[in-house]
Order: structure tokens, then sequence, then C-alpha cells
């Protein structure tokens, strides 16, 4: 079977990929673990020029295609106004695609997998539409738009997934609308994560997020606190992970404050340097207000091992609210610096949110991911076409050997 891929994940030309592109986050590893799902895989995406900036990860995958479509210019209503031109310009390249592949992929929220998805309606093309925004609260027209367009075409062969997880199911309205994870992480990954962690030292403890850096992330809240953390602990420093729009208002900010020298920015970095940084800190810190589905980056910090504190939105308090960490009761620069001192203030339970923190990850690898899409999009669509997967590629190391 052929399923084509078409999202909004910006990409770049890269001559040393052996598909001739790269990308960040966990976007890439979902890829690979989806691939493996299928005979061929064509990812359509928009693409920019090869970059020689941050590191980026290799967009591959078995039999993986990737086909470019021009970037989008602007951001915020400047997108918006020429999403019309831009369309334009690639909407054949998006038909073509789409009508060669048997079943079409479209992740949403994101304007070009919003037009994907209506073509696979139109085009009574078999469709998995996987939600990665904050389901249970959708804020915009856009958002409430596409949950409406989930729970009315949810079924047969639409196949409909919310980001993020609960007791309950995602829609009272369509029981077809079933709820995902997200990772980014093997189980082999999720197992050598957390080996050889250091104990927290008393006083001179490091604190990390890894995000992107806006405002709603809450990583000024954090800086805000360490004036009031240095007080308990006088060696107390803070890794910001990430790049954004917000980046240099924060770096002022620290300056502004007096701890431009405890906090290290270290913008956009590769995916090893993630997990890298993430093993040397002892408290992740995440007071985000912003529309969150499940975060990979709250994921990979208890795969190593780091008890969390973070803000009861989303799927959140249901992983961190198991003694991995504290929810905070407000998103406030007091509220953070008390949470912080009770998770590192004692060594004992310290530890203990630790190893629990690495036991609530363990459930989410990639290959459980890939396994649980796999068993929704057979059901709904039959055979998937890649024996060799049902047969033994999917042990434990068969996305490792990829990855």
């Amino acid at each position: 079977m052929h399923l084509v891929i078409i999202s909004s994940k910006r990409c770049w030309h890269a001559p040393e990929s052996p598909t001739g592109f790269t990308t960040d986050g966990g976007f890439p590893m979902q890829m690979r673990g989806l691939s493996e799902l299928f005979d061929r895989t064509t990812v359509v995406v928009p693409c920019l020029p090869a970059d020689a900036g941050a590191p980026k990860t290799p967009l591959v995958g078995h039999n993986l295609r990737v086909v470019p479509m021009s970037y989008p210019r602007g951001r915020g209503w400047r997108r918006k106004l020429d999403f019309p031109v831009w369309l334009l310009r690639n909407l054949p390249t998006v038909v073509r695609e789409a009508f060669r592949a048997d079943a079409i992929h479209a992740p949403i929220p994101g304007d070009i997998g919003s037009v994907a998805m209506l073509l696979a309606l139109v085009a009574r093309k078999p469709l998995f539409v996987r939600h990665c925004g904050n389901w249970l609260a959708p804020s915009t027209r856009a958002e409430k738009a596409w949950k409406w367009l989930m729970e009315t075409f949810g079924g047969g062969r639409n196949v409909m997934m919310a980001t993020g997880g609960s007791d309950v199911p995602p829609s009272p309205r369509n029981p077809a609308v079933r709820w995902i994870f997200s990772t980014s992480l093997t189980r082999e990954q999720l197992v050598s994560c957390a080996a050889g962690r250091r104990k927290p030292p008393g006083d001179s403890p490091r604190l990390i997020i890894t995000c992107r850096q806006e405002r709603l992330k809450g990583t000024g809240l954090i800086i805000e606190s360490l004036p009031i953390l240095a007080e308990r602990f006088p060696g107390i420093g803070f890794d910001v992970v990430g790049d954004g729009t917000a980046l240099e208002a924060f770096r002022a900010e620290a300056r502004e404050l007096g701890v431009g020298d405890r906090v290290t920015f270290h913008g956009n970095v590769d995916h090893p340097t993630v997990m890298r940084l993430l093993h040397g800190a002892d408290l992740f810190v995440f007071p985000s207000t912003s529309s969150e589905g499940f975060p990979k980056a709250v994921l990979e910090a208890l795969a190593s091992g780091l008890p969390v504190v973070t803000t009861p939105v989303s799927v959140l308090p249901q992983l961190v609210g198991t003694g991995c960490g504290e929810v905070l009761p407000e998103a406030t620069p007091q509220a953070i610096a008390r949470a912080v001192e009770r998770c590192l203030g004692d060594a004992a339970r310290h530890e203990a949110m630790s190893r629990r923190a690495v036991e609530t990850a363990s459930a989410y690898s990639l290959e459980s991911w890939r396994d649980t899409i796999g068993r929704a999009l057979t059901a709904a669509w039959g055979p998937l076409g890649r024996s060799a997967a049902a047969e033994g590629t999917r042990g434990p190391g068969a996305l490792a050997a990829l990855l």
C-alpha cells in the first residue's frame, strides 16, 4: 500500500540526507515509524533552501520519498494573506501525489494538512487524520472547524485520532475518534535515557526547558523565579533549549533580573544534544499555558528520569500527576519557585519521582505508537501491505536500526 503524508512541517533541502531533505523535532522519527507500516510512503512538505545553521535530522524511512513544495511566505496574518497564492502554485503537486497514493495522512493543525484532509474527503480516498493540538480546548475558529470535521466524518475508511489521552473517549459525538499519544523515542532509547543519572547537587541544581521559545510556553516565568530560587539554591542554573520569537526577549529579561549568568540559551540543537542536556539536568520545568496536545518534550524529560513541574493543560496532569513531579495551581514565578523547592529540597523524594518518571515514560515508545496506529488503519483499510513488518520488523530493534 502507498501512503502519502501531506503536512505543513517545515523541511530543508540537504544534499547529505539520503532523501535530499532534513527536518527537526519529532517529525522525522514519526515518519520513519509510519513508513514501516507501508510498502511505500511519500511525504509532501514545504521546503526551504539548504541551511548550514542548526543541525537537523534526515527525513528518511522504509521506501520513503520526499516531494518538496515552496514554503509559504510570512507568519501570522501575512501567511494567511499569501496562502491562496501559495496554494495556486502548489495545489497541482498536492493533487498529483494524493491521487497517486492509495491513502492520505493529514496531520493537523496546519493549513496544508487541512487542504489534504478536504481533498481526501472530496475524492473519497482512505483518510488518516492525526490532530496534534489540544483537542479538549479548541480556542480558534480553525481549531473548532478541525474538530467538527473529524467528529462529522470519522468512521469507516476515515481514521481520526486526537493527540492526548484520557479514560474518557475524545468525542461523545463520534466514538470512532480515538486517542493517540505522541513520542519520538524507541524502546531501546527509553531504556538507555535514564542510565547513569546523577543525584542533584544540594545547592547547584540545573533546571531545563526544551520547546519552541514563545511566551505561552512559560520560559519567562521560570527566569522570573530564579532570583527567588537563588536564595535557596545559590548555584542554581537554567538551560533553555529551542528557538522562537520570544528568545531574544528572554535573554534581555535574564540580564535585567541579574540572572543572565545562570541561564544558558542553547538555541535550536539536534535531538541527541537535547537528550544529552536532559541527562545533565535535575528538573524539567514546563509552565505552559499554550494549547498543548501530548508534548514530546515532557515525555523525553520523564524518560531521562527528570521530575517535571508543569501546568494542568491537556494530558500533562495525567502524565505528571502520577508521582512524577508537581502540577502547578497557577502559572506564576512564585508558584514555580515553591514547586521547584519541593522537588529538589528532599533528595529521597526527588529520587522516588525520578524512578516513577522513567516507569511512566516506558509505556510510550515509538514502536507502540506505530503499532497502535497500524492496528487502527488495518481495521479500517485492510492489510497495509508490508508483510515483513508483521513478520518481525516490528521488534524493539526495528526502529532503532533506522534511527
